[in-house]
């Protein structure tokens, strides 16, 4: 793209003091992989896509379902019953053509992860279960990746950074994950639609500040509590 182009896009991120025309070319030069293209991905994607990160990926094995689209808001009533990877890919190229998408339909676990996400910068992770949040936890670690985290249920969520610039991660504030029997998720508490709106856009704010080097808040939970409409940070 150029210059003049780069401008007439992005000029209110250019604009800022802090971004500049040398911080949107880091943001197109980025590399992200979004796990997760549902409730906490959608916003991520939408975001990132819109901000110019220059390649952007997603992983997701899903499909578009009815109920997904309260709050998933990538997908439109076209898109069930197909995948959310192609689903996500018709909306990237519709917003921003300039963005270089690639889709993966599958499910990440131990076989996969390690060669997926050592291709990315940054990873963004919206899955909604503990043993794909620890798997790639884990796997961001190992290979000194960071790592922006979100979860959701009900009125709450949380948000962090891991492994950024050699903090801590997710096992140091929850060594193990939660025994998966009783385990209340969304499917059986439900979420309103602008709770993953919020958290998923926390999280590609952290990522473009990782991208642009803007201060990214590390050993720091998050706390998003829509029912008593409050913030807290836990240190950790």
């Amino acid at each position: 793209m150029k210059g003049e182009d780069i401008f007439a896009r992005y000029s209110r991120q250019i604009f800022i003091e802090e971004i500049g025309l040398e911080g949107q070319r880091k943001i197109i030069n980025a590399k992200v992989l979004v796990i997760g293209a549902g409730g906490l991905g959608s916003p991520v994607i939408q975001y990132l896509a819109a901000a110019g990160v220059g390649t952007l990926s997603v992983a997701d094995f899903d499909e578009v379902e009815l109920h997904n689209l309260n709050r998933q808001v990538i997908h439109n009533e076209c898109s069930v019953g197909s995948s959310k990877v192609e689903s996500a890919e018709k909306f990237v190229k519709n917003l921003n053509q300039q963005v270089h998408f690639t889709g993966y339909q599958l499910k990440i676990n131990a076989a996969n992860a390690e060669e997926l996400i050592s291709a990315y910068d940054i990873i963004v992770d919206g899955s909604d279960n503990f043993t794909t949040r620890y798997l790639v936890n884990d796997t961001c670690a190992r290979l000194e990746k960071p790592l922006v985290y979100g979860s959701i249920l009900g009125f709450y969520g949380q948000v962090a950074v891991f492994n950024y610039q050699g903090s801590r991660n997710l096992r140091d504030i929850f060594p193990e994950p939660p025994s998966d029997e009783n385990l209340p998720d969304c499917d059986s508490l439900g979420v309103l639609g602008p709770l993953p709106g919020i958290v998923g856009s926390m999280m590609a704010n952290l990522t473009l500040n990782i991208i642009t080097n803007l201060p990214v808040p590390v050993n720091r939970l998050t706390l998003v509590d829509t029912w008593n409409w409050t913030f807290q940070t836990v240190k950790f």
